[in-house]
């Protein structure tokens, strides 16, 4: 079966040629500034075209809809309003330079050339307003978050559910010594991170059951835009969480040193992504509107 749909906007009557001359097309009513949705089927020509009256207030540019139930409710309860919330990735660690598991180790700072990235984020953001900005309580993400934050009234707050994945032994070794003398584990994070498990702890059920809590946090806050900056792997599980995705698509998102993420909800606790590792300002002098 093919089907479709297409919005029209008429100030006057207008028909569509029929499919055969037994079945006469229709007319509708010459009302100015409302939009019909026209849904088809060639499953059966005998189906008749049916016409639903949309809100005449629904912008015709390309522009997402409106959403309800986008995926499961990640507060479980209603909103004062829907929210936006902005996602960061600190800017590059010297861990980042050297290729060593970082984790959660704080011992990894941010670089020369992460604290060029940070301000980067800051002329990026200049001329967005955020109620609240949320950070990982980390060096790396703590540093990248002062930086950006710097001249607000609101103080940061950090949250511990915003830390990075643990990774136990692992955390701390260059990557290709780590490959060598764990090839097993570290084989398994790298290619089959959910399955990924020490001593009986799986750290991406812990990283998605701290992603949700995080969420919860973060949109039960009273404020409509909100800041976010944390780490490569909670990032990601935010992501997936907001999404309904579970461990096992873990890599299936990517995000840059200072890359920006954007999620919309609605009243329900419901996220549409909006925006997806956005990189512009690590290049240009791009000033983000959103």
């Amino acid at each position: 079966m093919i089907s479709g749909e297409a919005i029209l906007t008429t100030p006057y009557y207008f028909s569509f040629p029929s499919i055969s001359s037994k079945f006469p097309y229709p007319k509708f009513p010459a009302t100015s500034g409302i939009n019909y949705a026209v849904r088809c089927s060639t499953s059966s020509p005998r189906l008749p075209v049916t016409t639903e009256r949309l809100r005449s207030d629904t912008p015709l540019t390309g522009g997402a809809f409106d959403f309800e139930r986008a995926t499961t409710s990640l507060t479980k309860k209603v909103l004062a309003s829907p929210k936006k919330v902005t996602l960061v990735r600190h800017g590059l660690s010297s861990w980042n330079e050297e290729s060593r598991v970082q984790g959660s180790s704080n011992l990894s700072i941010l670089s020369e050339k992460g604290v060029m990235q940070a301000e980067r984020c800051k002329m990026a953001l200049a001329d967005m307003h955020f109620d609240q900005c949320f950070s990982s309580p980390i060096s790396r993400a703590k540093t990248t978050a002062e930086i950006i934050w710097q001249g607000k009234e609101e103080p940061l707050v950090f949250l511990d559910s915003l830390k990075e994945a643990h990774l136990y032994f692992l955390e701390g070794m260059k990557n290709e010594d780590a490959k060598r003398v764990y090839p097993k584990e570290y084989t398994t994070w790298r290619e089959d991170p959910s399955n990924f498990c020490v001593d009986g702890v799986y750290p991406l059920e812990k990283l998605w059951g701290r992603a949700h809590e995080a969420w919860k946090e973060i949109l039960l806050t009273p404020g409509e835009h909100f800041l976010v900056v944390t780490h490569k792997s909670i990032l990601r599980a935010l992501i997936c969480t907001a999404l309904g995705l579970g461990p096992e698509r873990f890599r299936s998102v990517d995000i840059n040193n200072g890359g920006l993420c954007v999620f919309k909800f609605n009243k329900e606790g419901e996220a549409m992504l909006h925006s997806l590792n956005m990189t512009a300002h690590m290049y240009t002098d791009h000033i983000y509107h959103y």
